[in-house]
């Protein structure tokens, strides 16, 4: 298995929704480490647009990189993407940030993402969620926060879950069926 980190973003129709099916289609692709908060920004580069909510997903995958770049492109499809302009409004973007320590330059992908370390809409999440990654020559991702400290983020509430919440509400729900059935069974 190898351990990858994707950069979601959505400035069109219902990002948060966007953003949730995104990642569960994700953890359809390997085993789902951990989900960043969501955080609103405005656009980098391109027309005029409407703020993106974005995200960072970490996975354990078997699938290889072109691989995942084509699962993340067939999720990209199904919520809605259209691609007309470069840096143009999107319902849907994912971009393979990290996969494992390998550097890939080829026309289709560009791993590491090769303006992940300019951008803190990047930086923050994936931090948040992988505290410790390093590029594939092992420079910590934590030392590039200070240049981008100027950008404007806000971190909004943890709006994806991710497994831990999942499994811990999972077991909430259990619990409280169980208590019913015996509270049913008793009075009976």
């Amino acid at each position: 298995m190898v351990r990858a980190a994707i950069g979601l973003g959505s400035n069109l129709g219902d990002r948060p929704r966007h953003i949730g099916d995104a990642v569960a289609a994700l953890a359809e692709a390997g085993s789902l480490v951990r989900v960043s908060s969501l955080y609103q920004t405005a656009p980098m580069g391109g027309p005029k647009q409407g703020t993106y909510l974005n995200a960072v997903v970490v996975i354990d995958t078997d699938l290889s990189a072109q691989q995942l770049l084509e699962r993340c492109l067939e999720v990209e499809q199904d919520q809605g993407r259209e691609r007309r302009e470069r840096w143009g409004p999107r319902t849907l973007d994912l971009d393979v940030l990290l996969y494992g320590d390998e550097t890939i330059n080829d026309v289709e992908l560009s791993v590491p993402h090769p303006r992940m370390t300019e951008r803190r809409f990047v930086l923050e999440p994936l931090l948040e969620v992988w505290p410790d990654a390093v590029l594939p020559d092992g420079t910590p991702l934590a030392g590039f926060s200070a240049g981008v400290a100027g950008q404007k983020v806000r971190k909004l509430e943890a709006v994806v879950p991710d497994r831990r919440t999942s499994l811990a509400l999972m077991l909430l729900v259990v619990a409280g069926a169980l208590a019913i059935w015996w509270i049913g069974d008793w009075l009976l």
